[in-house]
C-alpha cells in the first residue's frame, strides 16, 4: 500500500523547523547590525569573526553528520540530539547577544567564542532534524510533503519573527531605536521558547524506517573521511549542494543586509517589521504551492522557475530605489514567494540519498543532510564576511545619516550582487537528473535488492 502523509507527523516535523528558525533568526538578520551598532566592532573584526566561525561550522557539519549516523540509542539515531542539544543552544544564543564590559581584542575573542558555540549547538540540532526526514518516511512524495511542512513551519514562525522581533527589541529596550538591552531580552525570550518546541518535534517523529533502511549489509560504520569520499561520488547530491551554496549566498546574505537598506535607505526602524513580514507571508504562500509546483514541473524545474522570478524582483528593487513602502512591500512579496525554493532542496536531498544507496550501496542520512548544511554554512561564511566589507566599501557609517553614494552602494550590494549570484546558482540544477520517475525506479530496484553495479543495470 502506498505510503501516505500523516498530518500529526507533518505538524511534529514542522515544529523542528520552528525551533531552528527561532534560534537562528536573530543570528541571521540582526547579528551583523548588533555587532556594528551595539557592540561597536570594526568591519574587519566582524569579517574575521564571521569567516572563522562559519568555516568552522562548515567543517563541523559533516563531522556531526557522521557522529549522528553512527549513533544508536533506544530513541533512534537522530532524535536524541533534538532532546539534549536545545538547552545548550539556548544558552549560547543568549551569550551571543550579550554585551560584556570588555574592550579591544578580548571583546572580539568573546564574540567569536560565543558565536562558534552557538553554531556548534545549532549544528547538533539542525543536522539531526534534517536527517530525521529520511527515516520517518520512505516515499519520495511523502518526504517532499514533509519538506513542505517544514517550509510552512519556517514561514509561520518567520511571519511571527518578522512582525514582532524588532518591536520586541524596541519594547525591551524602552526606546525608539535598537539597544543592547532590547537585543538581550528578546533573545532570552526566544531561547527559552525553543527548548519545548524541539522536544515536541522529537516526541512526534518516530524513526519508523531506520531499521528497514539500515539492514546489516548497509550499516557498516565508516569514518569521517571515508564518508565524505563516498558522498563526493554521489554526483546528484553534489549538484544540490552547489545549487544550495549559490542560493544561500543570494537569499541569506541579502536578508542579513536588507535591514541596512530598510533602516538607512527607506529610513525607518519600524519599516523593518513590515518588509520582513510581507516576505515571510509570501514565503508561506509560496511554500503551500511547492507540492503543486514540484508535481507539475518537477523539483529541479520548479526551483529554476522560482530563481528566475526572484532575480526579476531584485532588479525591480534596484532600478527604483525608493522609500515608498507600498512599492517595497510589493517587490518584497515577489522575492518572498521565491524563498519557498529552500523547501525543495530538502526534498532533493532525500532523492539523492536514494540515488546514493543505489549507486554506492550505503545510506548516510546524517552526513547527507550535513552536506546541505555544509553548503549553507560555507555560503553564510562567505556572505557574512564579505557583506560587512562590501557595506564598508560602499561608505556605510554606523549610527549616522548615510550619504547618497553610500545609499547607492547599499542598493547595489543588497539587490544586484544577489541577482548575479542567483543566476549562477541555477547552473548546477541543469546537471540534476533525478526526475520523479527515475526516483521511483531507483526505489523499486532497492526494494528488489538491485544496485547500479548489477549486470542488468549496466
Amino acid at each position: 500500500m502506498k505510503e501516505k502523509t500523516n498530518p500529526k507527523l507533518a505538524v511534529s516535523y514542522a515544529l523542528g523547523e520552528v525551533g531552528c528558525q527561532m534560534s537562528w533568526y536573530m543570528i541571521n538578520n540582526y547579528l551583523t547590525i548588533f555587532y556594528t551598532d551595539i557592540v561597536g566592532l570594526t568591519a574587519a573584526a566582524i569579517s574575521a569573526i564571521m569567516l572563522i566561525a562559519r568555516i568552522w561550522d562548515a567543517v563541523n557539519d559533516p563531522m556531526m553528520g557522521n557522529i549522528a549516523d553512527n549513533t544508536n540509542t533506544r530513541w533512534g539515531r537522530f532524535r536524541p540530539y533534538l532532546m539534549f542539544a536545545p538547552p545548550v543552544l539556548a544558552v549560547f544564543n543568549i551569550l551571543t547577544f550579550t554585551v560584556f564590559p570588555v574592550q579591544g581584542a578580548l571583546k572580539v575573542v568573546l564574540c567569536l567564542i560565543f558565536y562558534i558555540g552557538t553554531g556548534m549547538a545549532y549544528t547538533a540540532c539542525s543536522i539531526a532534524y534534517q536527517a530525521l526526514q529520511n527515516v520517518v518516511a520512505i516515499d519520495s512524495q511523502v518526504r517532499m510533503n514533509l519538506a513542505t511542512a517544514r517550509g510552512v513551519g519556517s514561514s509561520v514562525i518567520g511571519i511571527f519573527m518578522s512582525a514582532f522581533a524588532m518591536p520586541m527589541i524596541l519594547f525591551f529596550g524602552k526606546s525608539d531605536v535598537a539597544t543592547a538591552k532590547g537585543y538581550f531580552w528578546t533573545t532570552v525570550v526566544l531561547s527559552i521558547c525553543i527548548i519545548p518546541v524541539f522536544w515536541l518535534c522529537a516526541l512526534g517523529c518516530k524513526e519508523t524506517y531506520t531499521e528497514q533502511l539500515h539492514t546489516e549489509s548497509k550499516s557498516e560504520k565508516m569514518g569521517f573521511f571515508k564518508s565524505l569520499k563516498e558522498l563526493v561520488r554521489n554526483d546528484q547530491l553534489l549538484m544540490v549542494v552547489l545549487a544550495t551554496i549559490g542560493g544561500t549566498i543570494c537569499v541569506t546574505g541579502r536578508m542579513g543586509l536588507l535591514v541596512y537598506y530598510v533602516i538607512y535607505v527607506a529610513g525607518s526602524y519600524q519599516a523593518v517589521a513590515y518588509i520582513f513580514t510581507v516576505m515571510t507571508v509570501a514565503q508561506l504562500i509560496g511554500t503551500l504551492f511547492v507540492p503543486w509546483g514540484t508535481n507539475k514541473f518537477g523539483k529541479r524545474n520548479y526551483m529554476i522557475i522560482l530563481n528566475v522570478i526572484m532575480i526579476v524582483g531584485f532588479v525591480l528593487m534596484y532600478i527604483n530605489p525608493t522609500s515608498n513602502l507600498v512599492y517595497l512591500m510589493g517587490v518584497s512579496f515577489i522575492c518572498g514567494l521565491c524563498n519557498s525554493a529552500s523547501s525543495i532542496c530538502y526534498g532533493m536531498v532525500g532523492d539523492s540519498i536514494e540515488y546514493g544507496d543505489w549507486k554506492l550501496g550505503s545510506r548516510q542520512e546524517g552526513v547527507a543532510a550535513s552536506m546541505l548544511s555544509f553548503g549553507v554554512k560555507i555560503s553564510t561564511a562567505i556572505c557574512g564576511s564579505a557583506g560587512v566589507l562590501l557595506l564598508s566599501a560602499a561608505g556605510y557609517v554606523a549610527n549616522a545619516e548615510q550619504t547618497d553614494a553610500a545609499k547607492a552602494g547599499i542598493n547595489l550590494v543588497v539587490n544586484i550582487v544577489p541577482a548575479i549570484i542567483a543566476g549562477i546558482s541555477i547552473i548546477p540544477l541543469f546537471f540534476y537528473k533525478l526526475t520523479p520517475a527515475r526516483v521511483a525506479e531507483i526505489r523499486e530496484e532497492l526494494d528488489a535488492g538491485r544496485h547500479a553495479w548489477d549486470s542488468d543495470n549496466k
